[in-house]
């Protein structure tokens, strides 16, 4: 399977969900960063928009992949698509996650407006709410996109796609260490925590066991976003 996880804005997640949601439950798939500058600031391992025909060729290749656009490359990336005349085809999804601030809803539609402008079929446009609190429900926070759906049945809209805030993502940022890393690591950290003497070396593990149990809180949600996301 080939996903491409798109928004025009930024701040919405869409290496949280490539990484975390997507990747570990396609095998492992590799994620593919369409990025002109990394957060490291090299790019050499960085896919630029402007190199779409090279980026098609690879996934020929591939079983799974998900493709990370950044969003200083959403646009060029949308325009290759458009050059490359049904190139689109190539992706069984594109995920659009997405937050509650009013700007990040508004370059959620255009995000949406613009696939469906190309051909992309609203059963392959699907949306993400990211970010939500506990105590929030997204037909509130998010009601400009679910009054949008209603009226332009351009994409696919499920209300239990939820990510909620948790301390984890903020823990994992700029790790290369996935949720699913920390869970199926086969370290026995309470005994770790028993044998070790110095108190640093105790916090440190600690630390790693509160880790442990938001890994175990989290993937149990993002297995159920996961099922109900692509069904």
């Amino acid at each position: 399977m080939k996903i491409a996880v798109i928004n025009f804005s930024g701040n919405v997640g869409k290496s949280t969900v490539a990484q975390h949601l997507l990747s570990p439950r396609l095998h492992n798939a590799n994620v593919i960063p369409v990025e002109s500058i990394n957060s490291d600031g090299n790019d050499a391992e960085a896919i630029r928009g402007k190199q779409f025909g090279d980026l098609i060729e690879a996934l020929a290749i591939m079983d799974d992949a998900v493709i990370d656009i950044g969003a200083s490359n959403v646009e060029d990336f949308v325009n290759q698509m458009k050059q490359y005349r049904g190139s689109h085809e190539d992706f069984d999804f594109f995920v659009v996650p997405t937050v509650s601030k009013h700007k990040q809803q508004r370059d959620t539609i255009s995000t949406i407006e613009a696939l469906a402008e190309i051909g992309v079929p609203a059963k392959k446009i699907r949306l993400v709410f990211n970010m939500v609190e506990l105590d929030e429900q997204p037909e509130r926070i998010f009601s400009g996109l679910f009054e949008y759906h209603a009226s332009a049945k351009t994409f696919t809209l499920k209300p239990d796609a939820v990510i909620h805030v948790n301390d984890i993502y903020g823990k994992l940022k700029g790790s290369e260490q996935t949720i699913a890393d920390i869970l199926n690591d086969p370290a026995d950290l309470k005994e770790q925590l028993k044998a070790a003497k110095d108190s640093d070396e105790k916090l440190r593990i600690s630390r790693l066991i509160g880790i442990k149990r938001l890994a175990a809180g989290v993937t149990e949600e993002l297995d159920a976003v996961y099922k109900t996301l692509l069904k």
